[in-house]
């Protein structure tokens, strides 16, 4: 058993509270710009004053509502500025916010409300409404629904109905918060069964934005940079960071409109952002397949493989003179294009939600924006673990932030404790006693910590697949090294109980056209009507040899199936955050896995 601990640099006052942070702003600095929003294609300044009014008009509505001290509101929105300041207003009234992925079908969202009890529930706009109608009238403590868009809209309509409660009331349930009151109950997304409610306090807030900011990110997460947040904030990786540069006095930027992010990053011009392992491949592979379009693959293929070499080569006393000249002038002829298409402006990134893989983190580091990968869960307030600028170990995961401690069980589980880490799940005793044990959380994930304290993950316990001849095999390799190639949009491995390893793999629907295009395949051939092309399957045969590189003859990829569909959140294949959720994919597509072993 290995362990290792970080000794906490801050303390946590025991009537602190997450809001705390908008009337501290709005009394030391009213005209910090804490968020801007996209107003008619420009981006306005919100000032510390400004936001700490709207925070407290909002509250006295949510008060005028009748919200108690401790009730559960629901949000249930899209990524926008609306979405923090109803957040930040339902901590103001004493309230435990309950966030609700936009995507969220009326049935999970049922559950979500009868379970939490929440008294009132926001959501976006009339889709949500008119789905949710029937959900609302049945959902017994559920008062009211409130809609962020349209007429008069959530946000006016609770500042007209606070007008008669006073500003004092409002400081008065803000004062009254203690660190360890319950800030927010989110539902974790469910890769299997029901989604159990994880419960964050205000103290595991607070951990989580003061062991990001006083570690190596402090120097970015200050006055005058700028972070434009895309993912959900329902999850809660987007949230604690979003909090923490809010906290350190950072500008924050909303937008949902991921297929318009590069033309948004081009007006945002942000310095740092955060995103799941998925974008940072589709970056990738988009630009690949741009080059390869335009005749220039050879020089982006060689330009990807010493972008690799050379930030390989920082970790090995640094680049030699002919690498180093290489390496500049590919940083004319394509990095800087990649850096553009960031805003231009853009120091690193941070990652999180899912595995990033080395080779990609070696990528974008050797074009000038490092992906600094981070590890937690929503049990752990998001990151218990991080790589931060001036201490990374492209591969790991990071070392556990201030205050937090990693330990190494027997059979190779991740196990962690410290502030950040949460105290049970919701009405869910028995789940509660089965993830904590002597103050340690058992994550389910396996992995290994070396003495310098950075984490590396290998699999997950529940995921490894054990073969008919006893071979114990992690999934996520395999999977991570296929996701990487252009033409893959996601990868099962299977073979539980089996004779040897197999895969389902689907087809990139944003990197098909391209690929029938130079392959010379008709223009409206679907994948289903290519799955036996020879070229087809060449492509992917030379994609598992590349995976089967990483393994050992065991533990390879014998036999694959392409399938005609790719996997998606909307047709359950998929959790919000992007990962596979394996159990709806076993049972939706047997008959393929099937198929793999058939004689």
């Amino acid at each position: 058993m290995r362990e290792f601990s970080v000794p906490s640099t801050f303390t946590i006052p025991e009537d602190a509270s997450a809001v705390d942070s908008v009337f501290t702003h709005a009394a030391n600095t009213p005209g910090l710009a804490v968020f801007t929003r996209l107003t008619g294609g420009t981006w306005t300044d919100v000032s510390a004053a400004e936001f700490a009014d709207q925070v407290t008009a909002v509250a006295k509505g949510l008060i005028a509502l009748g919200v108690q001290p401790g009730d559960r509101v629901a949000l249930m929105s899209a990524t926008r500025y609306e979405w923090q300041l109803i957040d930040f207003a339902i901590w103001a009234s004493g309230g435990v916010t309950v966030p609700v992925y936009e995507t969220s079908a009326p049935e999970q969202v049922r559950w979500i409300l009868e379970d939490s009890a929440a008294v009132a529930l926001f959501v976006e706009n009339d889709g949500h409404a008119k789905a949710l109608e029937q959900v609302a009238a049945e959902s017994p403590a559920l008062r009211k629904v409130l809609q962020i868009e349209g007429a008069p809209g959530a946000v006016a309509e609770l500042i007209t109905l606070g007008a008669d409660v006073s500003d004092e009331e409002v400081r008065s349930r803000a004062d009254a918060i203690k660190a360890s009151d319950p800030a927010t109950l989110i539902y974790t997304s469910g890769t299997t069964g029901r989604p159990k409610g994880c419960q964050l306090t205000h103290s595991n807030l607070i951990a989580e934005s003061r062991g990001i900011s006083t570690s190596g990110f402090g120097e970015l997460l200050r006055p005058g940079r700028r972070t434009l947040m895309f993912l959900p904030l329902a999850h809660v990786l987007a949230r604690a960071v979003s909090l923490a540069a809010f906290d350190a006095g950072a500008t924050v930027g909303h937008t949902s409109d991921i297929p318009n992010l590069v033309p948004t990053f081009g007006t945002f011009k942000p310095d740092f952002i955060l995103s799941v392992p998925r974008v940072f491949e589709k970056v990738f592979n988009t630009a690949r397949q741009k080059a390869h379009a335009e005749g220039k693959g050879k020089i982006f293929d060689n330009a990807a493989e010493v972008a690799i070499e050379w930030s390989e080569a920082q970790d090995a006393g640094g680049a030699g003179f002919g690498l180093k000249i290489k390496h500049a002038v590919f940083d004319k002829l394509v990095y800087s294009k990649l850096r553009a298409a960031l805003g231009g402006q853009c120091q690193l990134a941070i990652s999180g939600g899912a595995p990033l893989g080395a080779r990609l983190g070696h990528f974008f580091r050797g074009i000038g924006v490092t992906i600094f990968e981070g590890y937690g869960l929503t049990e752990t307030t998001a990151a218990v673990a991080v790589n931060t600028p001036g201490n990374q170990k492209v591969g790991s995961v990071g070392r556990p932030l201030s205050g937090n401690a990693v330990r190494i069980a027997e059979d190779g589980e991740i196990l962690l404790s410290g502030p950040v880490v949460f105290g049970g799940y919701w009405r869910n005793e028995a789940a509660s006693a089965e993830a904590l044990e002597d103050g340690w959380f058992h994550t389910g994930d396996l992995g290994s910590v070396d003495t310098e304290g950075f984490i590396t993950i290998t699999g997950r316990k529940k995921e490894i697949i054990v073969t008919a001849g006893g071979k114990n095999v992690a999934p996520a390799q395999l999977e991570d090294q296929l996701r990487a190639h252009p033409l893959i949009s996601q990868a099962l491995v299977v073979g539980d109980q089996k004779p040897f390893i197999g895969a389902l793999i689907t087809v990139d629907p944003d990197a098909w056209t391209g690929w029938k295009q130079r392959n010379s395949k008709p223009a409206e051939a679907t994948v289903a009507d290519l799955i036996a092309d020879a070229d087809l399957i060449a492509e992917v045969d030379a994609a598992i040899a590349e995976a089967n590189k990483l393994v050992s003859h065991a533990e390879s990829i014998k036999k694959y199936r392409i399938l005609p569909v790719d996997f998606t959140e909307e047709t359950g294949e998929l959790t919000p955050t992007l990962k596979l959720k394996r159990n709806v994919i076993h049972q939706s597509f047997a008959d393929d896995i099937e198929a793999i072993y058939a004689k």
